[in-house]
């Protein structure tokens, strides 16, 4: 065991010892009182706290959880509380009493010759001297944000460590611990709870942060940067670093509403909210580094919601600015997996009279379930160098807000000496000889496979020391179901830039026991940039030529995963109307840092109907027609500024959905070329915004819209998004049928509001469950023109019957008077992970084989 974990121990038990033996030998006889103190604004529990008799010189202190345990004896009926900043509190205790839990009160101090009392039964806003200084907290604040400056320059270290949290010594000595005698020695102290953690990764990052008002550029320049620990054990690389800085991501209390944990918080000095979402109490004025600063505690009128307790120091002079902040989450809030969060950040004065952040901590405890190893991270970051000089132009000319110097992943120990703020501890120091540890343990490596296999959906070839080339996956498309195929096996794989990091590779080849029929896809792509892992790597400039024969449903486009992935197979309907599809296509894509992006396709196409789908042509006898040829040539310009992503192995995802995404494309159909049997032009647009509406929770919006100008068989007319799957997908239809409507002209609009729980946590007994609610609503307009309509051109043999199942028509023409319209109503958060939506259609209810209401679910799991 080391050094650290002998000390721990020893500091842990000498009281307890003492303490036994002291039983043992004590002639009167005694019991014991536990409970539990916290505070009565913040209901966070209260460490350091002094319990005694007085005058008996029997005491105890409260440790890292609030708890005390001290004796009692006969005709001692009074305890005491007692710490410095709050109430000293005695308590009278009745004779045979076991619990005793104990709400202490902050200390009612004078200030500007009035007391307030923080007593939450008779807060009121008016006449309030704690939200009159507020007010003016936040009058003034705008004046504290470096923006303000025409020019800033600054350096920032962060240090990001993960651990395992409330590791217990014996517990490494049983089951699959034996293996690893190696962690003892890796076991380190908490400096907040005093529990002991086992770090697992580090990742240190260096920069400079740049910004012009005007023109208005910012740019971080990322100098350095290293990540040791169980990222290594992941081929990509960044993934673990990527979402950790999103998830505990920089605090600004400055900002209205303060991003962390890929959710919004309430900020105490938001100018929109603050006043009305927080209790805010006047407790003090006390010195804080040579100044004089005003404290203030704040707490959220309901703690379920997104907001923190906490305390505020503002410098007692016209400024108002933040000396010191100190935040948590409440006890009982409405946050998922967080058993505890405490944010502390200092400011300074710098001479030109600016207030700047130096010093910003995050810890935060994690615990998914009681039964599993907890996790702790902490986020450590020094902000030094500050500068308001004119800076050169040529700065901010380079492309990108963030740039990453060529030698940042390669900085020498000499580097990190001299940036480091923060020295790393001996087993921070020492991860590298951890993860070769680990990589010597017999079965380690077949571990690591099931592991990789069931977080990244692939499994590998490669080891640490010969990374993969080539992975096989996705795994969760091995085995799946369709109409046409019945039971349907696939094996797939990908190579990666261990192989080649401009040529990359990918495939499949699947077989339907049911038809009988191998399908199979090819693709090769060349990456105009050498590629870390995967061609899809922000910013794309790649080249690409794909082969596919396969059978498709007409909905499979609109899926935001893979068709084949085993539980989109699980439908609400029979899907029986498909087609064979054979595919060749070209295809160039390009963006720019900015988040603008070009894709440019070739694609010529080869349809065949199967199942109970049938191409019959509108020329009196039905006749049939066995397939259709397109050669297509498709143009899509896409913009997401400030949109960043996680490359995964089976494709890569945003970090975030607060980037908008503006879309406009536009494909062109050629007759007689390559065998193309339609001239077409089919119009594109859509655009996604998410509206963030602070503690009321947040609003996501789609427009779309299109046109097919053309005159064109149904089988190139525009089809509703229809998600036939229990699962819910964004922006799709959950109660349209296959191929219910065929539109050339269509607009459809979605809104899905988030309150994230914000009347269910209103709800006496419901607000206990921490169940958050969403409601959705989709509507689509559609029309046909007469040109693509066949029940008005009887006998036109260029157009085809509508798809019929058994003689009954299955598509339908839009009332272009009568936008089709859905509503949901789901309730997530069900035991922490899963979403149920109860689905209602609200008209065109007499088409038939329609559904007018559904269940649908999904396994999501949220902060």
């Amino acid at each position: 065991m080391s050094p650290y974990a002998l000390t721990f121990m020893a500091q842990r038990y000498y009281k307890t010892i003492i303490f036994l033996l002291f039983i043992l030998i004590s002639p009167q006889a005694f019991s014991q009182l536990r409970g539990v103190i916290t505070d009565s604004l913040t209901n966070e529990t209260l460490m350091y706290i002094s319990v005694f008799y007085e005058g008996k010189g029997v005491g105890a202190i409260s440790n890292t959880k609030g708890e005390y345990t001290i004796e009692t004896r006969r005709g001692w009926n009074e305890l005491t509380f007692s710490a410095i900043g709050y109430i000293t509190k005695v308590v009278r205790i009745e004779p045979g009493m076991k619990f005793l839990n104990v709400k202490m009160a902050p200390a009612d101090i004078m200030l500007s010759e009035v007391v307030v009392k923080p007593q939450r039964e008779r807060y009121t806003r008016k006449n309030n001297p704690a939200v009159d200084f507020m007010r003016k907290v936040i009058e003034h604040k705008s004046e504290q944000k470096l923006e303000e400056n025409d020019f800033y320059r600054y350096d920032k270290y962060q240090k990001m460590k993960t651990s395992l949290n409330d590791v217990k010594p014996e517990g490494l000595d049983k089951g699959l611990f034996k293996k690893m005698p190696f962690l003892k020695d890796q076991i380190e102290v908490s400096p907040e709870s005093q529990k002991l953690i086992l770090p697992l990764s580090i990742q240190e990052t260096a920069s400079e942060v740049i910004y012009r008002k005007s023109p208005k550029n910012q740019k971080t320049i990322i100098k350095g940067m290293r990540s040791n620990g169980i990222d290594e054990l992941f081929s990509t690389g960044d993934m673990v670093g990527t979402v950790l800085n999103d998830v505990f991501s920089d605090v600004n209390i400055y900002d209205n509403d303060i991003r962390l944990l890929q959710e919004r918080f309430v900020s105490p000095i938001s100018s929109s909210s603050a006043i009305s979402f927080y209790k805010f109490y006047l407790m003090d004025t006390i010195m804080v580094d040579r100044h004089e600063c005003v404290h203030l505690t704040f707490v959220p009128q309901n703690s379920q919601d997104f907001g923190f307790t906490g305390h505020l120091y503002v410098v007692n002079d016209s400024t108002y600015a933040v000396k010191k902040c100190q935040m948590n989450l409440p006890k009982n809030t409405g946050v998922n997996f967080v058993e505890r969060l405490d944010i502390s950040q200092e400011f300074e004065q710098l001479p030109n009279g600016n207030w700047v952040l130096t010093d910003d901590d995050m810890v935060i405890d994690l615990s998914l379930v009681d039964a599993v190893q907890g996790a702790q991270v902490r986020r450590t970051t020094k902000y030094t160098n500050y500068s308001f000089e004119p800076l050169e132009a040529d700065l901010f000319k380079k492309r990108g807000n963030v740039i990453k110097d060529p030698r940042a992943q390669n900085r020498d120990d000499s580097f990190w000496a001299e940036v480091r703020q923060v020295p790393l501890t001996e087993t921070e120091g020492g991860m590298d000889n951890l993860i070769d540890k680990f990589q010597e343990i017999p079965g380690f490596k077949y571990f690591m496979i099931g592991l990789r296999a069931l977080v990244e959906n692939y499994v590998e070839t490669g080891t640490k020391n010969t990374p993969s080339k080539f992975d096989f996956g996705p795994v969760n498309t091995v085995i799946s179901s369709n109409y046409i195929d019945g039971t349907r096996f696939r094996l797939s794989g990908q190579t990666t830039a261990q192989f080649n990091p401009n040529w990359f590779l990918k495939g499949y080849a699947a077989y339907g026991l049911r038809d009988q029929k191998w399908k199979y896809e090819a693709e090769v792509t060349y990456a105009f940039d050498k590629r870390e892992f995967f061609p899809w790597e922000f910013p794309r400039h790649n080249l690409s030529l794909r082969y596919r024969y396969d059978v498709m449903s007409p909905m499979d486009k609109f899926l935001a995963t893979d068709k084949d992935n085993v539980f989109v197979a699980w439908k609400i309907t029979t899907v029986d109307q498909m087609s064979y599809v054979r595919d060749i296509e070209m295809k160039h894509e390009i963006e720019t840092m900015n988040g603008l992006s070009l894709t440019t396709s070739l694609l010529h196409r080869n349809d065949e109907p199967a199942g109970k789908l049938q191409y019959l042509r509108n020329d009196g006898d039905a006749t049939a027609v066995h397939d259709i040829t397109t050669t297509e040539l498709g143009v899509t310009l896409s913009y997401s500024p400030g949109q960043t992503y996680i490359n995964t192995k089976q494709r890569r995802r945003p970090v975030s959905f607060d980037a908008p995404v503006y879309t406009l494309s536009h494909t062109t159909g050629f007759k007689g070329v390559l065998g193309g049997d339609y001239n077409f032009n089919l119009t594109e647009a859509s655009i996604w915004k998410r509206f963030w509406l602070s503690s009321w929770g947040r609003a996501d919006v789609t427009l779309k819209a299109g046109a097919q100008w053309d005159k064109v068989p149904f089988p190139l007319l525009i089809l509703p998004a229809a998600n036939l799957s229990y699962i819910t997908q964004k922006e799709t239809f959950n109660l349209i049928n296959n191929m219910e409507f065929m539109n050339d002209r269509y607009a459809s609009f979605s809104v899905t509001y988030d309150m994230g729980g914000k009347l269910l946590n209103r709800i006496p007994l419901m607000k206990k469950l921490k169940w958050r609610e969403a409601f959705r609503f989709r509507t689509l307009w559609g029309d046909l023109t007469d040109k693509n309509n066949p029940y008005k051109n009887p006998g036109d043999s260029d157009l085809f019957l509508f798809p019929a199942r058994d003689g009954e028509v299955t598509s339908f023409v839009m009332d272009p008077k009568k936008p089709y319209m859905e509503a949901s109503v789901g309730i997530y958060n069900i035991f922490k992970i899963l979403h149920v939506e109860y689905v209602r259609r609200l008209n065109y209810l007499d088409n038939p084989n329609t559904k007018k209401h559904g269940i649908r679910f999904m396994i999501m799991m949220t902060f």
